[in-house]
């Protein structure tokens, strides 16, 4: 009988050990996991960041583009869809990722009229005339700012500010921390800063369904 008891009494601590093991585990694990989420919103936001949409809004879609790619190209209406969409609740934050060769010097000149409150139009007018100023993937930094001198912007001010160090600041800590977050590909997505678990319009909608429904 004492070794019965005694059997038992074993077995049950096992258990509980393994209990408290798992629960410890399950802690550790979670607790490592909300130290990247902040490591991931720390890097994912730049004050003066161009942003579309209420800037109150409890959903924030962190998108980092290249201009030149035609995938972000392509998105682009499809992100205002999602803004539209939640009337008031999702606001768009956009950060550089020249992945394309020249494209460093695009996005300065993207920058550069967000300085003069011109970035949303220069965008517009860059996706909307991309084969004129992208060559077999490559940018051509001389016709882009063609392009965008045709927009209502101080032209001297425009060429001038590109190589302002605020700008080459901007985009360097856009570069940084695009690699910081593993950002090899554009367009990336996060959604209150969690990454997209595959690519494609269906899952960046249903990140924006969750955030909503969890912020609201």
């Amino acid at each position: 009988m004492n070794r019965k008891i005694l059997f038992i009494s074993v077995g049950g601590a096992l258990l509980l050990i393994f209990f408290v093991a798992m629960v410890l585990f399950q802690e550790h694990k979670a607790g490592q996991q909300s130290a990247a989420t902040r490591d991931n919103m720390a890097a994912l936001h730049r004050e003066g960041a161009p942003i579309k949409g209420p800037h109150d809004a409890k959903v924030t879609i962190v998108e980092f583009f290249d201009p030149a790619c035609e995938t972000c190209r392509e998105f682009h209406p499809l992100v205002a869809q999602l803004i539209e969409q939640y009337p008031g609740k999702v606001k768009v934050e956009m950060r550089y990722a020249p992945l394309h060769p020249g494209s460093d010097q695009v996005v300065a000149m993207l920058e550069a009229a967000h300085r003069q409150g011109k970035f949303w139009q220069s965008l517009e007018l860059l996706f909307g005339n991309q084969s004129r100023w992208v060559i077999e993937h490559q940018s051509q930094p001389m016709r882009a700012h063609t392009l965008l001198g045709t927009l209502e912007v101080d032209r001297k001010r425009l060429s001038e500010d590109m190589n302002h160090p605020e700008v080459v600041q901007v985009v360097q800590q856009d570069v940084q921390d695009g690699q910081r977050l593993n950002v090899r590909a554009t367009p990336e997505f996060f959604v209150n800063g969690r990454p997209m678990p595959s690519f494609g319009f269906e899952q960046l909608s249903l990140l924006v369904k969750e955030a909503v429904a969890d912020a609201y």
